[in-house]
């Protein structure tokens, strides 16, 4: 198992790599170029770069460089020792992004690299109290928290109906890694990201089926089913009836 903390110098060109876990780069003195998913940043004293987990990064310091790392635990780890900061943790994490930190941060940045951090009891007080640090804020405006754009997600849903649609698809429309995504879509929906697909490809088709002349066929397509039997089946569950029903309705 990585540790939580740990003191790395770097003074290599560009190394690229990735991990399952997300990490927290702290700068000590020198300068790192770091890139994460295309974003670039520069951290140095007083600054931190975000890395989600399973990003591909890239790093280089040839002048050399000293940074502080925390290797972000699970997500059961945010939430025994974060509190009320564990959802502003998740989120922070799932997003590539660099901070400047303040003054308060930057000596307890500092001190922790002064310290026997590879102590276990040192290493995980440190880092519940350097991320708690950085989400205060955030946690205090979670009320206010932006909600999914989903107008957005429908509009996508909708000029792709005809093709297979994963959550991971939608999660980039909204900035979030998958599994938060989907954790945030079914606290506010009250509905998986795929029944809400399912259920706006139905709806679409029932829209095509009232104002258009086309074939059932040719509607299963374009919302995604290859099989009429299938499409049938999904309408008789999801409202009640069958295609010709809801067509004869409208005559």
């Amino acid at each position: 198992m990585h540790p939580l903390l740990s003191l790395r110098h770097y003074s290599h060109d560009l190394l690229s790599h990735s991990h399952d876990h997300a990490q927290l780069v702290f700068g000590l003195n020198g300068l790192l170029e770091f890139q994460a998913a295309g974003v670039g940043s520069r951290v140095v004293r007083q600054s931190v770069a975000i890395v989600p987990a399973a990003t591909e990064h890239a790093c280089g310091s040839p002048a050399g460089s000293d940074c502080l790392v925390l290797d972000v635990p699970s997500e059961h780890w945010l939430k025994t020792h974060l509190g009320a900061h564990a959802d502003a943790g998740l989120r922070l994490t799932d997003t590539t992004s660099s901070l400047t930190l303040n003054d308060a941060q930057g000596q307890l940045v500092s001190w922790l690299a002064a310290s026997p951090i590879n102590d276990p009891v040192i290493a995980e007080q440190g880092a519940a109290l350097l991320l708690a640090s950085l989400l205060s804020e955030q946690s205090c405006a979670a009320s206010s928290e932006i909600r999914l754009p989903l107008q957005a997600i429908d509009k996508y849903i909708h000029e792709h109906a005809a093709h297979p649609l994963q959550v991971a698809d939608l999660a980039r429309l909204a900035g979030l890694s998958t599994a938060r995504f989907h954790s945030r879509f079914l606290a506010e929906t009250g509905r998986t990201p795929m029944e809400y697909v399912r259920n706006q490809r139905l709806e679409l088709a029932r829209q095509m089926l009232r104002t258009s002349h086309l074939g059932i066929g040719e509607i299963a397509a374009r919302v995604g089913y290859s099989s009429q039997s299938a499409f049938g089946a999904a309408l008789s569950r999801y409202f009640g009836c069958s295609a010709r029903s809801i067509r004869a309705a409208q005559q």
